[in-house]
């Protein structure tokens, strides 16, 4: 295994310099009360276990139950531990952005405290990427779906997946998986692209995969979660595809708009041809206006193409 930044001191000029860890692993925290604590030792025994250097940054999301109460009280016994209690409610969109941003390590692992994810597998992806050097990003593809709302998870779940591979034009086993590990230097350009809520997790993953940072998966078990879940079947797989959407058409918008262009530029032109034979030459007003709207989407997605190729971060 590769360890990097294993000595927490280092003594320059007579004087104790902290060194960086190498791993921060962002842990949102919502109305997780009654096994937040088993999380915790479960990621700190791991990690403790690696021989990683690493913080644990803990975000309380402003929850309404004891969570914040018991993360205080048990503070003292996990010196790698930094908590961070949010004022306001920001949804785990914003505590994985803010975590990011205001994290220490090289590698940052997003996870979930719900018991749901094998968070002792956490080292296991942040040697992947040390052995890895040409991947970005490594994500923990789930074989099963043991969430709530089982019947309305796996088919919308299934569809925004194909929805996803068809845009990004690769294969993607898992969209929305909470559990991943990537270079957090990678990640810096596309943190102001995340939303607040769950659909961040389709966030990174599309930037990474629109802007050519090699993205790979290794498989994982999925528990059913404990407490109550925070998903919407309706409320969040649509936001789910807007989302998948918003990340295409932000770093390829020809990919999205040119085939709706020439599948309405084909049918104008279609029935322009239909409509000479049919009235002696005359053209119906819906065929010119098929052809003007498909000719407009065209010129949208050039202009949305150069708009996005001068920008500066990708």
């Amino acid at each position: 295994m590769s360890v990097s930044a294993i000595h927490p001191h280092e003594h320059q000029s007579g004087l104790a310099v902290e060194t960086p860890p190498y791993v921060t692993v962002v842990l949102p925290c919502y109305n997780e009360q009654d096994h937040v604590v088993l999380e915790l030792e479960r990621i700190t025994a791991a990690m403790d276990a690696s021989g990683y250097s690493y913080e644990l940054l803990v975000i309380d999301d402003k929850s309404t139950d004891s969570t914040l109460s018991v993360l205080r009280d048990v503070a003292p016994k996990y010196p790698n531990m930094r908590l961070m209690p949010f004022r306001r409610n920001g949804g785990s969109g914003t505590a994985r952005r803010i975590g990011t941003q205001e994290a220490r390590g090289k590698i940052v692992v997003w996870t979930d405290a719900d018991m749901t994810y094998p968070n002792e597998r956490i080292p296991e992806f942040v040697q992947y990427l040390d052995e890895n050097p040409d991947v970005d990003q490594v994500v923990g593809a789930r074989t099963t779906e043991e969430g709530t709302h089982k019947w309305a998870r796996v088919p919308a779940k299934w569809l925004i997946r194909m929805i996803a591979q068809r845009l990004s034009g690769m294969k993607i086993p898992d969209l929305n998986s909470g559990l991943r590990a990537f270079r957090r230097d990678v990640s810096l350009p596309y943190l102001r692209l995340l939303p607040p809520g769950f659909s961040c997790v389709t966030t990174i993953t599309m930037a990474f995969l629109s802007n050519q940072h090699p993205v790979d998966y290794l498989p994982i078990d999925y528990a059913k979660r404990s407490g109550t879940s925070k998903f919407h079947p309706f409320r969040d797989a649509r936001r789910y595809i807007l989302q998948v959407l918003r990340m295409v058409m932000y770093f390829d918008p020809i990919k999205v708009l040119m085939p709706v262009a020439l599948w309405i530029m084909g049918l104008g032109f279609a029935k322009l041809i239909a409509d000479v034979i049919r009235y002696d030459l005359r053209v119906t007003t819906s065929t010119l206006l098929a052809i003007l709207v498909g000719f407009q989407i065209v010129v949208l997605a050039l202009i949305g193409d150069l708009v996005a190729r001068s920008r500066s971060d990708t």
